[in-house]
């Protein structure tokens, strides 16, 4: 094995390893000893091939987010159990999937919010672009509800739908909003949901 593959696979051992103490413990539970020790190096040796712990921490999220998407595409691709499906339909769906995931891997999902880029250096674009690509599958829906939407005003009704569906689920699941149980999260989340898209379609209809 040469030096390259050797980095690689001790780089690729060390996210693995961040994401599990990050899906038991937290942002706050990943130290550099701990991982090495896990992985068998030297702390040394983690700086050999990543930068800093924050990326990755990186590293992790990218992972969280595309097993996110994966959620959110399977979900907007079921067929409705009825058969009408629809935009709001699968805006619904893949709002229930998110919740979901949340439910499942929370304090991975948490991971995304909490981290911070260290004092004066910028998220890659690559990460922001992974970031983006979700709210596509928002905007690809909000778009069918109104076509001819400019793409600008689509993109500001995506997140502040994804803000309004989030913020609920966030406060459930930390139980801070004590007017939602736990149970009726889904209703919740499905009643926004289907809320805004009624509004949108009705104010598209001539």
């Amino acid at each position: 094995m040469d030096t390259t593959e050797r980095r690689f696979r001790l780089r690729d051992a060390l996210i693995s390893a961040a994401e599990r103490t990050i899906e038991a413990r937290g942002l706050s539970g990943l130290k550099a000893r701990s991982l090495a020790n896990e992985v068998g190096c030297a702390v040394g040796a983690i700086y050999n091939v990543v930068a800093d712990l924050d990326d990755l921490v990186l590293a992790v999220n990218s992972r969280t987010l595309a097993a996110l998407e994966g959620d959110l595409i399977a979900a907007g691709q079921k067929e409705a159990p009825d058969g009408a499906g629809g935009p709001i339909d699968r805006l619904v769906r893949m709002g229930t999937a998110y919740l979901a995931f949340a439910s499942a891997h929370t304090l991975r999902w948490r991971a995304l919010f909490e981290h911070r880029a260290p004092e004066g250096k910028a998220l890659p674009d690559w990460y922001l672009d992974e970031q983006m690509r979700l709210f596509g599958y928002v905007e690809g829906q909000l778009c069918e509800l109104q076509p001819h939407l400019p793409a600008q005003r689509v993109a500001l009704l995506a997140r502040t739908l994804f803000s309004a569906v989030h913020g609920v689920v966030m406060l459930g699941l930390e139980e801070k909003l004590h007017a939602i149980p736990p149970g009726s999260l889904r209703e919740q989340v499905t009643f926004i949901i289907s809320s805004i898209g009624r509004s949108m379609q009705a104010a598209a209809e001539p």
